[in-house]
This record gives structure tokens, sequence and C-alpha cells, in this order.
């Protein structure tokens, strides 16, 4: 009679693999909570301690570590026939669940406590010996075919592997947050979601995978999201979530921002916008902070676009938008305050491939604190003016080096990035001011290197510019802006996008 040995922490739909394994003529040994919660439910199983003639220690600590099922489980073929042991067929583990304890207010023996030893011995067993030995690490794989073909143990045992590493991995990460120790081997383990059509072009190959807690949301209509749309997505929804407590329209196309508004509704937010560039949108993605209503759809419904996201819509607006069959429509359920925290979301670390190596750095994630930055010119800023840099800086941060935001009325109304050099970018964002840019102010990511933007600014009558501060040119920067009466604020903070 064949044997499987099952030891499960979440023991949902566990019956379903008991029964498929009854039917095949398995006979089920088990311990612990398992074996009770079998036996509770009809089955028989058969205590490991019977087998072993061993019973647990140290509370349950020690339960499934013992020769005779090791033994078992490793065995191949001739050793089977030769040796005196008990030959297991299956195994059937679901480790303690150490990751349900990683964003809950829990102390350091939790933790340890919910770290599984055995459980990650027997998968690791099972899968090296999968010639001989099913093993299911997965609920999905219950209803398995227990006739498997070598292809199929192989895919189980990889499966095995995958997840003891990356059980291993979540372990050393947190732990050494735990233990304020720095990481000095970084594992990351993701789990395929699905194929995409292809990459960024045509003949590059692109996949979706999933990692620690991603965004919770739905695609309600449309085709099948893209790469360059889960790239633009994200960067709207990562702008967007820096006004997550107020009305707010942000426009993306290729990474970079259109145009961002605020107003009283989103309607009127996604009116600002579209009126400062009513061109780049073509083709774009646009991100709302609230939900959307009838009338916003119909003018959304107006132009084309491939991608429109918000935390929720009004019944007959979807019905609305759902009249273009292939726009995509995406509702976010995670709160855009968590987003923007970056807390239970998804990774606060970049990761870039270079031939040099990898590089990580934590996400630029610092806040402007209207505490701390310092007026550095004669003329002090008005509060509406004081409200337009804030609005403006925190926009700048999500647009390409070297960027330049001009913004009036809490709305962008120039924006350029990704220049080679800061006066470029001043220049060419005044060029692209949809309207008079007298009494706008401009946000800059890095420091002003020259007095030539200055005297551009004064040419386009700018009331007001926020920018890092820091280089050796500040004083003569800021003998500028006196000369000229616009006001000008230090923040002490750089926001460099590469």
């Amino acid at each position: 009679m064949k044997k499987a040995y099952i030891s499960v922490s979440n023991k949902d739909n566990i019956e379903i693999l008991a029964k498929n394994l009854i039917d095949n003529d398995y006979q089920i040994i088990s311990t612990g909570g398992t074996y009770k919660y079998l036996q509770d439910k009809g089955f028989n199983p058969i205590e490991s301690s019977t087998l072993t003639g061993f019973e647990e220690l140290l509370g349950g600590k020690v339960k499934s570590l013992h020769p005779k099922i090791f033994s078992g489980i490793l065995a191949d073929k001739l050793e089977r026939q030769q040796e005196e042991i008990i030959p297991f067929d299956l195994v059937a583990i679901d480790l303690y669940p150490f990751e349900d304890y990683l964003n809950k207010n829990v102390d350091e023996k939790t933790l340890i406590s919910n770290i599984d030893i055995g459980g990650v011995a027997l998968l690791r067993a099972g899968a090296k010996n999968y010639e001989n030995v099913i093993v299911i690490s997965d609920k999905n794989d219950y209803k398995i075919d227990l006739n498997p073909d070598l292809k199929k143990r192989q895919e189980l045992a990889l499966k095995a592997f995958i997840k003891t590493s990356r059980y291993d991995s979540i372990i050393a990460k947190k732990l050494s947050s735990e233990f304020q120790l720095e990481e000095n081997y970084k594992t990351y383990n993701y789990k395929k979601i699905k194929s995409l059509r292809y990459g960024e072009n045509p003949h590059q190959e692109a996949s979706l995978y999933s990692f620690d807690k991603e965004l919770d949301w739905e695609l309600l209509q449309g085709k099948e999201m893209s790469y360059n749309n889960f790239l633009d997505s994200s960067a709207a929804l990562e702008l967007v979530s820096e006004f997550f407590d107020v009305p707010c329209c942000t426009i993306i196309k290729h990474l970079t921002p259109c145009a961002v508004a605020l107003s009283y509704d989103v309607e009127s937010a996604f009116d600002k916008a579209l009126d400062s560039d009513p061109i780049s949108p073509f083709g774009g993605i646009v991100a709302f902070t609230k939900n959307v209503n009838l009338s916003l759809a119909k003018k959304l419904t107006a132009m084309f676009l491939e991608v429109i996201i918000a935390p929720n819509y009004d019944n007959d607006a979807l019905l609305e938008l759902q009249k273009k069959k292939n726009l995509r429509i995406i509702k976010v359920n995670t709160p855009l305050e968590e987003i923007n925290s970056y807390i239970n979301s998804y990774s606060a670390e970049e990761i870039r491939f270079t031939p040099f190596g990898v590089l990580i750095q934590q996400k630029d994630k610092k806040e402007l604190d209207p505490k701390t930055f310092k007026v550095v010119s004669k003329k002090k800023p008005e509060q509406k003016e004081i409200e337009d840099m804030i609005f403006a800086f925190k926009v700048v941060k999500h647009v390409k080096s070297n960027a330049i935001v001009v913004a009036k009325d809490l709305r962008t109304i120039g924006i350029c990035g990704g220049q080679t050099n800061r006066v470029s970018s001043v220049e060419i964002a005044l060029n692209r001011v949809c309207d008079s840019p007298k009494g706008a102010v401009i946000a800059s990511d890095g420091f002003f290197p020259a007095i030539d933007n200055i005297q551009v600014a004064a040419q386009n009558r700018i009331s007001g510019i926020i920018q890092p501060g820091g280089s050796i040119k500040d004083k003569e920067i800021i003998d500028s802006v006196n000369k000229y009466d616009i006001s000008m604020i230090f923040t002490g903070i750089r926001h460099f996008k590469h």
C-alpha cells in the first residue's frame, strides 16, 4: 500500500487531497493538528509516532524530524528494495505562516515561533527525490493525478524548492530589519502571474510576476494590460497618490506627466489638466483620486485613451466608458494613502541591472515639509504661491531629470524633463506654457545652475521658484531673484529621477 505524509498549517481543502489519496489506495500518515483534523473529518490517518515509536518533543516543535520518516522519503528505488525502510510515495506540506506576521505589530518571539523547520526539510527531501516521491507544496495541486509523469514530478519538485527558497528569503529580510543588521545577500522570489503579449517593443518577451504584496486592483473592462500599460499606469498611480486626500487628475504618456491638476472635484481637475496640454494626452493614461461620474465619463470617451484608473466608478459612468470596448478601466481597491506611503502595497526598493552589478535603492519617498523649507529671497511668497510651489515640487519628483514644472492655480501649465541641461529644460517648459505664465511658479528637481534661468523666468513674469538649493552659485542666484523681485524657496531636497 502506498504511503503519504501530510502535515499542513493551513488545512483549507486538505480533505480534497485526503479523499484523492484514499481513492487511490494510499495510507495517510500524519501528525499533530493535521492528524486530529483528518480524524475529525472521518478519515483514518496513522499518527507518525505509531510509525516511528517517537513521541513529539518540545511541545510539538520536534515531531517529523526522524530517520524513519526521512529515510522513507529520500530512498531511491534500489534502497527501497534493499534496506528495511517504510517508503513514502507522496509528501504534502504547508509551512508555518511566517508571512502572515510581516506587517503585524508582533514581538520577536512570535516571529521566531512561526519559522517552520521540519516542514522545509520534508519539502526539500521530497523534491530531491522527485523521481520516487510526489511532493505537494501548493493546495492548488490537491486534485493532482496520482500517477504523474516525470515532467509533472519535476514541475512539483521545482515548485517546492521555489517555495522553500522564497520562505527563507522572507525570513532573512524580516529578521535583518528586526535585528537591525545589514542584509548582505538579497534574494528575490517572483511568482509568474502571466506572460504578456510582448515587452516594450514587439521583439521583446515580457511577463508579469508577483512579489510580497502587490496592489489590489481590478480590470473592469478592456484589452489585457500590456507591458507599457503597466509601466505608465504605475507612474500615473504613484503621481496621483501624492494628492490622495484631494480631487486630483494626472495624465501620463510614456512614463512622463503631461499634466496634473487639483480642483474641487475630479471632473474639474480633468478639465484643468486637459486644458493645460490638450495634445499630449492622446493615447495616454488618466488617473483620478476620486470616483468617476457620468459627466466625466462622457468627456473621457470623447477622446482616445489607453487606460483610466480610479478608486471607483458610478454605475452609469461605467456603462458609458464600456462603449469604448478596448479602453482599459482599472478600479484600485488599495487606498491611495497606502500606496503613497509604500506600506503593504509594493516594494519600497528600486532594482536596476547594469553591467557593473545590480543597483538597489530605496524609492524616493522624501516629503516636502513646509515647516522646514527656507525662503531665501527678499520677496516673501504669498499663501497662494506657496501652495502652487508645494504642488509643483510634488509633481517634479515624477518627471525625468533635468526636470522643470511650471504651475499656476494648482495645475501644471508647462512640463519639461529628460534634457541634458537645465537651462534648456526651463526654456522648453516655459515655451510649452498653455496660457499666460504671469504669476506662475517654477519647480526644479535640482538646483538652478545659472542666472540665465532667472532671467528667462523674469521675462515670463514668473512670481516664484522652488528648488533644492545647494549650488556654489546660490548667492548669485539669490541676488538675481531679488533683482527681478521673484520669491524663492530652498527645500534642501533633491529629486533626481534617471
